[in-house]
């Protein structure tokens, strides 16, 4: 995928496909100055990836440290936040490197390109992958799936579930460690792709659409039927009232919308791209300049999901609640603080069938933890 470094530009000539926005193209023989451009990124990205790198780093480290200190991963769902966080933690680690490059260019050469851009890739990816397969695994907690395994089993099968993810993001960010290099124009080096002339222009647009398939298409036709269906269980479930039913269809809504209003802007504008790259669509340097400034805004919202998600599959889940609030307690007693006892909603919890309950059918602590809010 392209990086928020690698602003588009029109396709006039075979090389341009591969070029950064250090360039400036000709357009019927007028020079499109993109310096406007690379201002903008300057002052624009450095911005929004401190800001990222941040509230990301903050969520995503406490919901690693919880679940490795405090909690059992009992469910596929709580195998997936834990790679989840990892994976969004790896994404911002990036950001710093992309900020630098944005304001003065590329200057830890090839090697750091290639693996910073693969990381990029491979992680936004897995991000996305991972999202689909918690959706699914809540699924089958409302339709009680049987899941046929022990408790070693089980948790070999959510390893080998989340491998596979893994695996099929890394194929998907293998481009960017095979095309990634540093590219040199105007006293300045950008970390960029370079397609080689021999491969053409359906095939770099190959790429593109296949990352806006697996990336987006997929894990949000997935979501939407198996939180369709939650919801569908939920409205139909005796013994929940009427309000707390309805909050927890606001909880799968909001996921499903957050999803949308931080990927659906950033897809949209690689779809252009990638029609450009193979019908010529942009011939107006104007338009040009207006796609790369798409390009920065809408990548960028994209990755402000790297921050929400320790908010939406995390925090909300009662028992990652409860070990932090232990925590935050026991923090306040060592400092000589009595916070008082805040009563909170009882939230709405899907059982799941872990191998705890399978195994043991006692009132412990263990079984208690075996449910996640929606």
């Amino acid at each position: 995928m392209k990086r928020m470094d690698e602003f588009y530009y029109p396709d006039d000539m075979d090389a341009s496909f591969n070029e950064s926005y250090e360039y400036e193209y000709d357009y019927e023989h007028s020079v499109c100055d993109k310096e406007a451009v690379r201002s903008f990124a300057g002052v624009f990205l450095p911005v929004i990836y401190g800001l990222a790198l941040v509230l990301g780093l903050a969520g995503n480290a406490l919901v690693v440290v919880v679940y490795v200190s405090k909690l059992r991963l009992r469910t596929l769902t709580d195998m997936c936040i834990l790679h989840l966080a990892v994976s969004d933690l790896l994404l911002l680690f990036t950001l710093p490197f992309w900020a630098a490059d944005a304001v003065h260019g590329w200057k830890l050469g090839p090697a750091a390109c290639k693996l910073t851009s693969f990381l990029y890739s491979t992680n936004f990816s897995c991000g996305m992958l991972l999202l689909a397969c918690i959706s699914v695994d809540r699924y089958r907690a409302v339709a009680q799936l049987p899941g046929g395994s022990t408790c070693l089993q089980g948790r070999r099968r959510w390893l080998l579930v989340c491998a596979v993810l893994w695996a099929v993001a890394g194929f998907l960010g293998l481009p960017e460690l095979v095309f990634s290099t540093v590219k040199h124009s105007h006293h300045r080096t950008a970390c960029t792709s370079v397609y080689p002339a021999s491969m053409g222009r359906p095939a770099k647009a190959s790429l593109e659409l296949l990352e806006v398939t697996l990336r987006f298409l997929l894990p949000l036709l997935v979501m939407v039927v198996c939180y369709c269906r939650v919801g569908r269980a939920l409205s139909r479930a005796d013994g929940l009232r009427r309000d707390r039913k309805w909050r927890a269809l606001r909880v799968l809504l909001a996921v499903v919308a957050v999803f949308l209003l931080t990927q659906l802007p950033y897809t949209v504008v690689k779809l252009c791209r990638a029609m450009d790259t193979i019908y010529h669509l942009v011939t107006d340097c104007e338009v040009s300049k207006g796609l790369d400034r798409a390009m920065q805004v809408t990548e960028s919202l994209a990755l402000t999901h790297a921050c929400i998600n320790p908010v939406l599959y995390a925090f909300i889940g009662s028992s990652f609640r409860g070990h932090v609030l232990k925590a935050a307690k026991h923090l306040g007693q060592r400092l000589g603080r009595h916070p008082r006892h805040v009563n909170e909603e009882p939230a709405v919890e899907i059982a799941l069938k872990t191998c705890t309950q399978t195994q043991s059918q006692s009132g412990s602590e263990d079984q208690a933890t075996s449910t996640f809010t929606i």
